[in-house]
């Protein structure tokens, strides 16, 4: 009995013993499982990203700068020749109108009976001429009665000729393609000889007229090419060519008058707007030149975000004129100067940047002799 107790016991430990090292291999197998390194963060980026590039160099034709104003092609107000109440009006406001189109009717009921009356004269004193020369040919009346019955069917003719035109200047036609304005009457209105009832304008193309000094005549030709800014019109430039010169120059000012054509397909230049010209002469010279994105504005003025020792800065500039997206740059940049050419709503002065696919892109215009290079970051 006392064998079986201890071996009893015996066994008891032995499983015991079995147990605690079954728990601690499975232990020491779970906190030996490699745990996954967190990411490491890779480094801030050191200012607000960007693309920039040196500015370009290229030859530009050199231009004289005027102030000029836009004139309707043709232009015209139209007024009655003869006085009468307005009847008909046959056109709206605005509106695009046809040459010979009717616009404006009189009232012709008097011009219209006065023409019934002519035409009844005249056929009565044409068949009186017609019996007259049937008469004289048998010798029944003389040559005076028969040239009396040929000049009053002349007058007659002539009376009905008169009264036709007068009934016709009751309907005004429009004399050529254009835009109608605003009119000054209504029906019912009675009006006079030569009063003002609407005016006619044609918009394309549209004249400029501008003045240059004297001292420029000998620059000046015949179909030479202009390129004209509005102020009410920012962000496009225009381009025309000359096509008069005033032969005479004005004693006062000593200057010439110059009239250019200004293609308005798009129709958002109008009569009487304030225009900036340059007239382009033969002559090149070499300028900066930037893109057009590069550029915002603030007020009235122009400006750019230089790149300097990896910040923004901004910098004012005087521009010239535009060809192909890029602006001419007269004055506030150096040829070394490198310049945000995109990204540019980002930025605020002295701002760090971060300069990427800085690839300079080729001039748009002109040939320049000095090659490009990619700015240094």
């Amino acid at each position: 009995m006392r064998k079986l107790v201890i071996g009893a016991a015996a066994l008891v430990v032995l499983l015991g013993v079995a147990g605690l090292a079954y728990w601690a291999g499975s232990t020491r197998g779970a906190l030996s499982v490699p745990v996954a390194a967190a990411p490491k963060a890779g480094p801030a980026p050191k200012g607000i990203v960007v693309e920039a590039s040196r500015v370009t160099l290229a030859k530009l034709p050199q231009a004289l700068a005027a102030v000029g104003s836009l004139r309707s092609d043709e232009t015209v107000i139209l007024r009655p020749e003869v006085a009468g109440r307005v009847s008909q009006i046959l056109f709206r406001e605005g509106e695009r109108v046809a040459r010979g189109q009717v616009l404006v009717k009189l009232d012709d009921s008097v011009q219209q009976a006065d023409l019934d009356r002519a035409r009844a004269n005249l056929t009565l004193s044409r068949t009186k001429h017609e019996r007259s020369i049937d008469l004289r040919n048998k010798g029944f009346i003389s040559s005076q009665a028969l040239e009396e019955a040929e000049n009053n069917w002349k007058v007659a003719q002539a009376d009905s000729e008169l009264m036709a035109a007068r009934s016709g200047k009751a309907t005004i036609r429009a004399p050529f393609s254009g835009t109608i304005g605003l009119r000054s009457v209504s029906v019912g209105d009675y009006v006079k000889e030569g009063q003002d009832l609407v005016n006619l304008e044609s918009l394309d193309p549209l004249k400029v007229d501008f003045r240059v000094p004297e001292l420029a005549l000998s620059q000046l030709r015949d179909g030479q090419l202009l390129q004209i800014t509005l102020d009410a019109l920012p962000d496009k430039a225009y381009d025309g060519k000359v096509v008069a010169i005033n032969p005479l120059i004005d004693a006062n000012g000593r200057a010439i008058s110059i009239r250019a054509q200004v293609a308005n397909k798009d129709g958002r230049l109008r009569p009487g707007m304030f225009a900036r010209v340059r007239l382009f002469t033969s002559v090149a010279r070499e300028t900066i030149v930037v893109p057009e994105e590069a550029l915002f504005p603030l007020g009235e003025d122009k400006y750019v975000y230089k790149v300097v020792e990896g910040k923004a800065t901004r910098q004012k500039i005087d521009i010239g004129q535009r060809r192909e997206g890029k602006v001419e740059v007269l004055a506030g940049l150096d040829p070394d100067d490198v310049i945000v050419t995109a990204g540019v709503v980002k930025l605020r002065e002295g701002a760090p940047v971060t300069v990427v696919n800085a690839a300079p892109a080729a001039p748009a215009v002109g040939k320049s002799d000095e090659p490009v290079r990619a700015p240094r970051t």
